[in-house]
């Protein structure tokens, strides 16, 4: 192993993975917001809206996410609408992570006791009231350990937006190959730089997720 090429390599590997941690952390914030109000649709008593947010999880879910990529960001243009290679793999990213948390948080909140609806109604709260101070926060509680882990996956799932010229940690390990033509260095180094940045969020999200359970109880 040559770690002159290493050396070299480091900057730029290092400059790619705080693509790889943006592209992340905005993917998950709006994947968190789509994913809530589609718990929320599905568990509504208006049809229409179960109808759509079933859809849309069943299309997400049921796709590769290689796939919506290629959608949203060749197939697009097509009917007009083009988008540049990074919103592409946001809006991919964070569609596909919405779809899965969407069920993480409706199995949350239907995991908390009915009885608990009930009571609150009776005492004179609204739907929306009891939702919000009685079932959410109890449902946050059970959902976090799944969302941990989807954000964790999601970090893994951006290496597959280098396939549209996003230039995080997998593209730019991809570029300098072709310059060094030393793959096996190369790819065990961004193996490594991946490892650390999943390990460390994990121990973040592990911690978060104690203190939370704390709170909460």
């Amino acid at each position: 192993m040559d770690f002159t090429i290493i050396i070299e390599a480091l900057p730029l590997l290092l400059k790619a993975t705080l693509v790889t941690i943006g592209l992340a952390l905005v993917s998950i914030v709006i994947a968190l917001i789509l994913g809530f109000f589609t718990a929320l649709a599905r568990i509504s008593k208006m049809k229409l809206l179960k109808i759509i947010g079933t859809i849309y999880v069943s299309m997400f879910r049921g796709t590769p996410l290689l796939v919506q990529i290629f959608v949203i960001y060749f197939g697009l243009p097509q009917i007009n609408i083009s988008l540049d290679p990074i919103p592409s793999g946001i809006l991919a990213l964070s569609l596909n992570a919405g779809a899965y948390l969407s069920e993480s948080f409706r199995a949350s909140i239907l995991a908390v006791e009915k009885g608990q609806m009930e009571a609150a109604v009776s005492m004179g709260m609204t739907y929306g009231e009891a939702m919000r101070r009685i079932i959410l926060p109890q449902s946050i509680r059970i959902a976090i350990p799944t969302l941990s882990n989807t954000y964790i996956i999601l970090i893994k799932d951006t290496s597959l937006v280098s396939v549209i010229t996003v230039t995080e940690l997998l593209q730019m390990s991809t570029l300098i190959i072709a310059k060094t033509f030393e793959p096996l260095t190369i790819y065990l180094v961004a193996a490594v730089l991946y490892w650390i940045v999943i390990t460390f969020f994990t121990v973040i999200l592990d911690r978060f997720e104690k203190r939370t359970s704390r709170h909460l109880a």
